[in-house]
């Protein structure tokens, strides 16, 4: 893999990938297939209650909360949300979409930042964003700092690390997905990412590998972030699931395929 120097920040990478009419359902499992946003929801639910049964309140950090599809259910809990987006048109279109929710405060952040500057925390949620971010254990650390005695952390949909994978289940996984992309008409430009990844190519000017770094460094490491995580947490449980994009083979792949995405739930911060 060639390491560049970055030409464009990450923000300008964000916005090209994620503009205002960017259908952020289109290619994410989480929110296309019903049974997987169900049980994202219910975790969300669960975390802002019991934050909410320990500490009284819950103000929580949604990160790169991209159009709002999940912030809704956080306020609906009963958590105060801050939302950030690295992308400015996302974050115009959240802005508008809770601008008569007092309880919802949108943050453009497009060198990611923000995390530094924010107050104290009952709860952080990452939902399908740390494999955006290029040192996303830094970002983590730094949330966890924010949280106070009692908090809680939650992220969801991220690719499992692939060095522990076994070649059955990145065969099926990529399997999956190209499939997926025969359906979308944009095969030949899967192909060519694939193939300059094969060669060890890093293309800074394309926001395919600036923006999805899981795919240009193996995925994200959750057994690193349950290590950071158990740290300051009493209670810190991976859990690891089948996703894709391909809506049959999220049927049969959550029955008989190994797992290929994870979520972790820290709770009880020490």
């Amino acid at each position: 893999m060639t390491d560049t120097t970055v030409a464009r920040t990450m923000g300008d990478l964000q916005e090209l990938a994620h503009g205002t009419d960017h259908d952020y359902a289109k290619g994410s499992p989480h929110i296309r297939h019903q049974g997987l946003r169900d049980r994202i929801i219910d975790q969300l639910q669960a975390v802002v209650s019991e934050t909410i049964d320990r500490n009284g309140q819950c103000r929580l950090l949604e990160l790169g909360a991209g159009h709002g599809t999940f912030t809704d259910h956080l306020v609906a809990a009963g958590a105060q949300v801050t939302v950030t987006e690295m992308s400015e048109p996302s974050a115009r279109v959240l802005r508008q979409r809770f601008r008569h929710n007092p309880g919802v405060t949108v943050v453009h952040d497009p060198d990611g930042t923000s995390v530094s500057k924010v107050g104290e925390l009952d709860a952080a949620v990452c939902i399908s964003v740390l494999h955006h971010i290029p040192d996303y254990l830094a970002t983590v650390s730094g949330l966890v700092e924010r949280i106070v005695p009692g908090g809680s952390f939650l992220s969801v949909q991220d690719p499992l690390w692939y060095p522990r994978r076994t070649r059955t289940s990145m065969r099926l996984d990529k399997g999956a997905y190209y499939l997926w992309r025969l359906g979308q008409g944009s095969f030949r430009r899967g192909l060519d990412t694939q193939l300059r990844r094969f060669r060890g190519v890093f293309d800074e000017t394309k926001e395919a590998d600036m923006v999805e770094y899981h795919v240009v460094r193996d995925g994200v490491d959750e057994e690193a972030l349950r290590t950071l995580l158990a740290a300051s947490f009493e209670d810190v449980r991976v859990q690891r699931y089948w996703s894709t994009q391909n809506g049959g083979l999220q049927a049969v792949g959550e029955r008989f395929f190994p797992s290929s995405t994870f979520g972790i739930v820290a709770r009880k911060r020490g």
